[in-house]
């Protein structure tokens, strides 16, 4: 009888453990779509289809730039505002081309979320982890000076 109660527990347990990964799994898959490393990439796109750039300019060891990854940029409204608005770009701002523009745009910080308009021109920028409702307002802010 133990026995069986010990079987029964252990599938829980596994069924649970299965569910949990598959909803994590899940949620890795959403949020907002980002080219990687691709700044010049992103300026004829823009370019094309007349939209702004949205950059995450960011850097692997920066704390509040995992969270902006692992939490706002997942969050569905913001996802389908930014996939729908802008051409979405994250650069590692230490590789590639990123020092250069680090220095170009004059970073002091990471994260730096910047929008730029089709002809690569700053609309605006914020510095540090920046919630879903304000990270909202901030495309949108972007989008009326237009």
């Amino acid at each position: 009888m133990k026995h069986n109660i010990l079987i029964v527990l252990m599938l829980c347990t596994f069924s649970f453990a299965a569910s949990a990964q598959n909803k994590r799994t899940a949620d890795e898959g959403a949020g907002i779509s980002f080219m990687e490393n691709s700044w010049n990439e992103a300026l004829k796109k823009a370019a094309k289809e007349n939209k702004y750039i949205f950059v995450d300019a960011y850097a692997v060891w920066c704390g509040p730039c995992k969270m902006l990854k692992r939490t706002t940029f997942k969050n569905k409204e913001v996802a389908d505002f930014y996939n729908k608005n802008f051409i979405n770009v994250a650069m590692d701002m230490e590789k590639g081309q990123g020092p250069e523009l680090a220095s170009q745009w004059a970073l002091e910080g990471y994260p730096t979320l910047i929008i730029f308009n089709s002809k690569g021109k700053r609309v605006t920028h914020t510095v540090g982890f920046i919630q879903a409702d304000d990270l909202l307002r901030f495309g949108k802010q972007a989008l009326v000076a237009r």
